[in-house]
């Protein structure tokens, strides 16, 4: 049986966020792409004190593509896989192992999203949330926005890494 037709609204939203993540666009690198083939001594580097490293935006944006799947879908508070919010701890031992398992968090976050944006009325899309501020078409292109925000923080902080190895 075909799959139903989406509202070109919806499709739209879907089309954006799945450019942002992981398919081809113009724009250059998404998310997805800017963290391919990392070592785990790259995704660790920091550019300084207190400054993120890529596996913790990694984490980061999971976590907030997982916050507005929850609020699109009405999901428990408290459901994300991983200990913290925002910028959840990395694991103890961050090993090889670790990465790949937190890669897969991202790739299911991102595909339960994508299920939330396919599965939501494209009647409600102007309409604000109880208790946001923004209707929820901005929520979910937001999330979007933020991969590819951090997709091009990723690249430059790849960039930088290698040139202090040199």
């Amino acid at each position: 049986m075909p799959a139903k037709k989406l509202d070109a609204r919806i499709q739209l939203l879907v089309d954006v966020a799945e450019q942002a993540y992981h398919t081809r666009a113009w724009h250059g690198t998404n998310l997805r792409g800017s963290l391919r083939g990392l070592s785990i001594d790259e995704a660790l580097w920091r550019p300084g004190s207190r400054r993120h490293n890529i596996w913790e935006i990694a984490l980061h944006t999971a976590y907030w593509k997982y916050t507005v799947w929850r609020k699109l879908t009405g999901a428990e508070i408290g459901s994300f896989p991983r200990e913290g919010s925002n910028f959840p701890a990395l694991p103890e031992t961050p090993d090889m192992k670790h990465w790949k398992k937190d890669l897969a968090l991202m790739r299911k976050t991102h595909l339960d999203f994508i299920e939330a944006i396919r599965g939501f009325s494209a009647r409600k899309l102007e309409q604000k949330p109880p208790k946001l501020k923004f209707p929820w078409k901005e929520y979910i292109y937001g999330v979007a926005s933020h991969d590819l925000y951090h997709a091009g923080q990723i690249q430059l902080l790849k960039r930088l890494c290698r040139n202090a190895k040199d």
